[in-house]
């Protein structure tokens, strides 16, 4: 069920050793993946930052040839040397990210017996149901989510960081931005801020969902994919935006989560209709709104005013086929 790795940086002068613990808890997976997931698991320039700066729990994403996504439910500890990560087609944040507080806790305290045993559980668990009671130890129980209802606040541990670290007007240019299928990129200096943004921004597409790149942190050795000519969803480490902005970038959405500005070069929010985004701009800042559904639907609700009479611009007219 597990893999160990190790990747060697150079940081002040002195070789440091960071090493990686992977739980497979799906299918079993290539040894290319395998050996990819280290870059994922320090996404950021370990000579510049510590982990004071970068945060602890992330998640990055696998995509496939077919377009279904793996995650990578990470944990940084002792200093950032250490990476727990969980492989996981089920996109169970809060649930994983508390499994993994108590992995590093068995880690600090050189519990490996505890750690083995409930990584193993973890890994035999069939998928429950739905609200269903899951205990893999002493220290471990939660009820297994329902992940196709509407994201809530402060459950949804994504959608509530960025509904408090980006403000509405931003939230609104940046929701736009995705509608014109924009290449876009959201930086911040934490990690767990980075990626909770980018999921967070994502799920508010619901019931549609991005279906170009979507790579919620990238690693050093893909910056590149910030110079596609084709649209894109992606978050940078702070520590990498330097080196981003060296490349030649065209027509690129930024949103930067730490100083909550945003830099476009487009009025994308100028184009849909003024109704609907006075109606969503109010209804988001009722304080009413900021807990539980209320953020999600009222995203909703616009879809259904942009997008429920689609059909209208439908015509259909029957083809006559002549046999011969």
């Amino acid at each position: 069920a597990t893999e160990t790795g190790r990747q060697s940086d150079r940081q002040s002068g002195d070789l440091v050793t960071r090493r990686l613990c992977v739980c497979v808890l799906s299918v079993l997976v290539s040894q290319e993946v395998l050996q990819t997931i280290p870059k994922f698991c320090f996404p950021f320039d370990v000579e510049r930052v510590s982990q004071n700066q970068v945060g602890q729990n992330f998640t990055f994403v696998l995509t496939d040839i077919d377009g279904k996504q793996r995650f990578g439910f990470c944990r940084l500890t002792q200093a950032c040397r250490i990476c727990i990560c969980l492989l996981s087609y089920l996109p169970w944040f809060e649930i994983y990210y508390k499994l993994l507080n108590t992995l590093a806790d068995y880690l600090t305290k050189q519990q490996e017996n505890d750690l083995n045993d409930m990584l193993n559980s973890l890994y035999d668990l069939p998928v429950p149901k739905p609200f269903t009671p899951v205990n893999l130890s002493v220290h471990s129980y939660f009820i297994a989510p329902d992940i196709n209802g509407l994201p809530t606040i402060p459950e949804s541990r994504n959608l509530t960081e960025y509904f408090v670290a980006v403000d509405v007007n931003n939230m609104l240019q940046l929701y736009a931005s995705m509608l014109h299928e924009r290449r876009i990129i959201i930086t911040s200096s934490k990690l767990s801020t980075l990626t909770a943004c980018i999921h967070g921004a994502a799920a508010l597409l619901l019931p549609m969902y991005w279906q170009h790149i979507f790579i919620p942190v990238l690693p050093p050795h893909l910056l590149d994919y910030c110079c596609a000519p084709m649209p894109y969803f992606v978050g940078v480490h702070l520590s990498l935006l330097e080196r981003v902005r060296s490349r030649s970038l065209e027509d690129v959405v930024i949103l930067n989560v730490d100083t909550n500005t945003l830099e476009s070069p487009f009025d994308d929010l100028h184009n849909l209709p003024s109704d609907v985004v006075s109606s969503l701009k109010s209804k988001l800042k009722k304080q009413s709104t900021a807990t539980g559904s209320g953020v999600a639907r009222a995203f909703l609700r616009v879809q259904a005013a942009l997008f429920g009479s689609y059909r209208d611009a439908l015509r259909y007219k029957p083809v006559r086929i002549q046999s011969h």
